[in-house]
């Protein structure tokens, strides 16, 4: 495994829209085991292959609450719930900066696992959010673009 460098939001790469992975191979499984050891050392919730580098709709997501590490290979929400919540929001391609957004309280998603097979799953609260802003990066759009209003860093809520 290796640590992957983590595009800044200048990147152009960051703002296209990702291919579908069509291969499921040894070298998705190092791409996947990369971007969770990048993940775990940058103390991020999720990561998107656009982040570092690979333009395929590929994301982790790691909530910390012992379910380990979520891969999601060729995602899509299905359902989003009414109910929303206003949460506080960061990415690791746009370090120093904080926002509020208003995501979906509960998502639901199919996505692939590493091994191709389709799964459905459905999210509430962290996991929902993370969800939706890592989908978001596999179309090119940046959390910036979602804030309602922008936090002071030194003003964040722990």
């Amino acid at each position: 495994m290796a640590i992957r460098n983590i595009l800044n939001k200048k990147d152009e790469t960051l703002h296209k829209v990702c291919k579908p992975v069509i291969k499921f191979d040894a070298r998705l499984h190092t791409l996947l085991d990369d971007m969770a050891e990048t993940l775990a050392k940058a103390n991020g919730v999720g990561l998107a292959a656009p982040q570092v580098g690979i333009l395929r709709r590929l994301v982790i997501i790691d909530t910390y609450d012992g379910t380990g590490v979520h891969e999601l290979v060729n995602p899509e929400i299905l359902w989003k719930s009414d109910e929303t919540q206003r949460v506080q929001e960061g990415c690791l391609s746009c370090p120093g900066e904080w926002g509020y957004t208003v995501r979906p309280k509960k998502v639901r998603f199919r996505a692939q696992d590493r091994n191709g097979t389709w799964y459905e799953q459905e999210a509430e609260d962290l996991f929902a959010q993370a969800v939706c802003h890592e989908l978001d990066h596999l179309d090119g759009v940046l959390f910036l673009e979602k804030v309602v209003e922008f936090i002071d860093p030194k003003d964040m809520e722990e």
